[in-house]
């Protein structure tokens, strides 16, 4: 694929930085377009996008940009990181010393940039990895507990723009620390953004993320998450998507040590003409691992949702515990719901499950609502809500649950027009 333009913006930063930023551009040179051929991209949309469509931002705004929509989420954070179009022009993290938040410049320790996706999983991870103008690194020392959240937003607001952003969490033994990330574009601008993000979780230490997705209608997000969760370590992470004419997530977990545990939950709602895909796979290679996904989502109009998710145990996985459950509301008989869960077992000293589904409202709730003097649109919208809180009530970083209550509850009353 053709895509990096003569003054692609990743172009400073250490001689490390540089190697990665060459060897994903030779890699993205060599790559072919995927096509829904491969099973990794079936049922999306990826034909229709064209990476050279979009130019990388070389002539960045360093202004903080208006952040009135996300201001509630970032309320109680230890600090906060700003981007805008790849570019870092806020950083505030004070508070969060001895912690090191950085920017990564020359003498930064690469820490999981590059490590835990070592082998980006396609073309667009290379893209990313190729042009972010500005990783940004999280890096807590071993023992190092922090509280409180640290917040990244990041603001997409670049016409035409195609934007790469990578992110990288390295948590040391027995640490702790909880993250957020947000990103928001206009719904009048067309951007692409390809954001990367690498977690390595250390042996004993606790890891909490989130991601909210409130693009714009014209903005295409691909984005790949990588994680590495050591011995009696936990990740928990979650998902909230919103926005985005096509917007994917690909989730590469590997529980490595023993005792390793991952809770992965997401929501997403999607109207219009919107698809929201997601790939997860739950890779179990220490024994005694335990990993639980619980995906939730509405769709109305002609939207569309992909869910493939596999979970796979290796033959040195005993004793492992893996679920993944994905459930799938639609609000509108044109909507289309693709759900794929799979199982791949090596041995056989495990316990696993997996489910699917994909309906429209249940008439009995419905009728139960009804016959106690509930109004039609707002029974629906009741069991609409009352649909979320398993992911809600789960997010990770309790910070953020009462105001993406807040955003997910005035987008369902606009979407079903009632308000609860």
């Amino acid at each position: 694929m053709t895509i990096t333009d003569d003054n692609p913006p990743g172009t400073t930063g250490p001689d490390w930085l540089a190697a990665q930023r060459r060897e994903a551009a030779d890699a993205v040179s060599a790559a072919e377009a995927p096509t829904t051929e491969i099973e990794e991209w079936r049922y999306s949309p990826v034909a229709d996008v064209t990476a050279s469509d979009y130019t990388s931002v070389t002539d960045a705004v360093r202004e903080v940009p208006d952040l009135t929509a996300v201001a509630p989420l970032l309320t109680g954070a230890a600090g906060v990181v700003v981007t805008r179009n790849g570019r870092i022009v806020s950083f505030d993290v004070a508070g969060v010393a001895p912690a090191v938040v950085s920017s990564l410049t020359e003498g930064d320790s690469p820490g999981a940039l590059g490590t835990v996706m070592a082998e980006p999983p396609d073309v667009f991870a290379q893209m990313s990895i190729a042009e972010a103008a500005e990783p940004i690194g999280i890096t807590i020392p071993a023992g190092k507990v922090l509280e409180a959240p640290i917040v990244i937003v990041h603001v997409i607001d670049a016409d035409a723009a195609r934007v790469g952003c990578r992110l990288a969490i390295s948590a040391g033994e027995a640490s702790q620390v909880s993250v957020v990330e947000i990103v928001i574009s206009p719904d009048d601008v067309s951007a692409l953004y390809l954001p990367t993000l690498e977690m390595d979780v250390a042996d004993a230490a606790n890891v909490s993320y989130v991601n909210v997705q409130m693009l714009g209608r014209r903005t295409v997000q691909i984005s790949s998450h990588a994680a590495r969760v050591g011995a009696q370590s936990q990740l928990a992470a979650g998902l909230v998507a919103l926005g985005g004419s096509y917007g994917r997530i690909r989730l590469d977990y590997d529980l490595i040590g023993r005792g390793a545990s991952v809770d992965l939950c997401g929501a997403y709602v999607a109207d219009g003409d919107q698809t929201l895909d997601f790939r997860a796979f739950q890779n179990h290679v220490g024994a005694d691992t335990t990993s639980d996904l619980l995906f939730v989502g509405t769709l109305d109009d002609t939207s569309r949702s992909v869910y493939t998710g596999t979970i796979r145990i290796g033959e040195d996985a005993p004793g492992t515990n893996a679920f993944q459950t994905n459930r799938n509301l639609k609000l509108s008989d044109d909507a289309r719901a693709e759900s794929v869960p799979n199982l791949e077992i090596e041995n056989n000293d495990v316990r696993c499950s997996h489910a699917s589904t994909v309906g429209p409202i249940d008439p009995e709730q419905r009728f139960y609502l009804e016959s106690r003097g509930v109004p039609p649109k707002m029974a629906e919208r009741l069991i609409v809500g009352g649909f979320f809180e398993a992911v809600l009530g789960r997010l990770p970083v309790a910070t953020v649950r009462a105001p993406l209550r807040a955003i997910l509850s005035e987008r369902l009353d606009a979407e079903l027009g009632v308000t609860v």
